[in-house]
């Protein structure tokens, strides 16, 4: 297919340690491109079971800087330097909020050379949360909204040069914001941190979730973050309760087809 893609989810799981959810990843593919969504620790690992070789990455979006979100960074940029393998001649394109660029200074301070990145290596590229933001990143055009979580949280929007479009929440609580980014979405890949009656501030439910997916009449929606409760709770049934679509619980190495 001309336009094939694909979501992958590397990591469908929070913070807390689990056999069964690795830390929050997921990777986005289509027209020979790779993004990376978020690192959690491990995600290097979690690239090599799905058979994607860290040197493919061609951009990270970070949703924010929370530890279980951006753990994987610093290994990644030491794999670069002195991982055999690393065979790419193109930089990798690194995308987060106002902020990222100091963050990434007090790594540098912490770990000195060994997160100095080699000659055209990373280009970091912060972007301004006070306002939606839109950029052609060819072949992809990607968007952002600001969200309720943290004062650099973003949500994500990609679409291919054919019209297919993901959008990826990252944590957040209910907004309409969020809502409009994902207008007509193909894929709305959405955070669900805790069940129905169990809300957690700055995170949604599933009827939340539904809702958002509900009113930006997305396709298909796809659940995903889940603290160990969502896995002995019912979490689906809220959710399909408001949103009409098809709805997915996300797992480790699930690939999703766009």
């Amino acid at each position: 297919m001309e336009d094939f893609a694909e979501v992958i989810i590397l990591g469908s799981g929070t913070c807390v340690p689990s056999i069964r959810r690795a830390g929050p990843s997921a990777c986005f593919r289509a027209e020979g491109v790779t993004v990376l969504i978020d690192s959690a620790a491990g995600t290097l690992r979690q690239l090599a079971r799905a058979g994607i070789p860290y040197d493919q990455v061609d951009f990270i979006f970070y949703t924010h800087l929370h530890p279980d979100h951006v753990g994987e960074f610093v290994p990644f940029v030491f794999a670069t330097k002195y991982a055999p393998g690393y065979n790419r001649t193109k930089p990798v394109r690194v995308l987060a909020a106002d902020g990222f660029c100091s963050f990434y200074g007090s790594l540098k301070q912490a770990f000195g050379e060994w997160v100095e990145p080699g000659d055209h290596i990373l280009e970091i590229e912060e972007v301004p949360v006070g306002m939606p933001a839109s950029m052609q990143m060819p072949p992809l055009t990607v968007s952002t909204v600001h969200t309720v979580h943290t004062p650099q949280s973003l949500a994500y929007r990609i679409e291919t040069s054919g019209g297919t479009s993901v959008c990826f929440t990252g944590d957040t609580d209910f907004c309409p914001e969020l809502i409009e980014l994902a207008s007509g979405v193909d894929l709305l890949v959405s955070e669900c941190a805790a069940p129905e009656g169990k809300k957690i501030p700055g995170h949604l439910t599933p009827s939340e979730a539904g809702r958002i997916a509900m009113d930006a009449q997305a396709r298909r929606l796809v659940l995903t973050h889940f603290y160990p409760n969502c896995d002995t709770d019912d979490i689906l049934t809220p959710c399909r309760a408001v949103f009409n679509g098809p709805v997915i619980k996300a797992e480790d190495m699930m690939r999703i087809i766009v």
